[in-house]
């Protein structure tokens, strides 16, 4: 039975780095990270994420000229696999002081408060609007047929009283509309004037 050696897994990362050789990577400027990605509360022992593992990681070197990322793997130590993450030994810029970062971390945060949704608040009901929202949540199908059974008689007493012909005559009539004109002879010659009207605004129409 074949023996095949476990696979390593990521070791604690060391607060200092063994080698003096930086990474080829150019070199992160605090500036351009998110002020919630850097962590300078301890100047002593600055913390970052890592801008390719996301993760969070040491600076070195506080008191040398040169201050790099310690070398870590990309998963957590002792659970995932030990993977080198490229970014270890990566150079970091000090191009903003720490009032500075405060500074951009509290801009960035009351950034963050004013796009955050409000919580809305229920209007309150009125009185009268209350008792009708529980009245229409009580009422089931049988109680609305029974209401409508009830009000039924009356709904008929109203259309008999509508159909009935008031005490004291009978209505009136309007006037009858003629149906021929009185002055036959006028009507023919007003006909014939507007005829000619509409004859000349045509061709007056035609000729623009």
């Amino acid at each position: 039975m074949a023996i095949t050696a476990a696979m390593p897994t990521a070791k604690e990362r060391p607060r200092r780095a063994r080698r003096k050789r930086a990474s080829t990577l150019p070199a992160l400027k605090l500036s351009k990270l998110p002020p919630s990605n850097i962590d300078l509360r301890n100047p002593l022992k600055p913390v970052l994420v890592c801008t390719d593992c996301k993760t969070w990681v040491p600076i070195t070197g506080i008191y040398s000229k040169v201050q790099k990322l310690v070398p870590h793997h990309t998963g957590e130590a002792g659970v995932d696999a030990a993977l080198h993450c490229r970014s270890s030994h990566r150079r970091i810029e000090w191009d903003m002081t720490i009032p500075e970062w405060r500074q951009a971390l509290t801009d960035a945060i009351k950034e963050a408060s004013s796009r955050t949704a409000t919580a809305v608040l229920p209007k309150a009901f009125s009185p009268q609007t209350n008792r009708t929202l529980r009245a229409r949540a009580e009422r089931t199908p049988a109680r609305r047929v029974a209401d409508w059974d009830a009000v039924l008689p009356r709904v008929a007493d109203a259309d008999k009283n509508r159909r009935a012909v008031p005490a004291g005559g009978a209505p009136t009539e309007g006037p009858a509309v003629p149906l021929t004109p009185r002055d036959k002879e006028a009507y023919d010659r007003r006909q014939a004037e507007l005829g000619k009207q509409y004859a000349q605004r045509k061709s007056a129409a035609s000729a623009a």
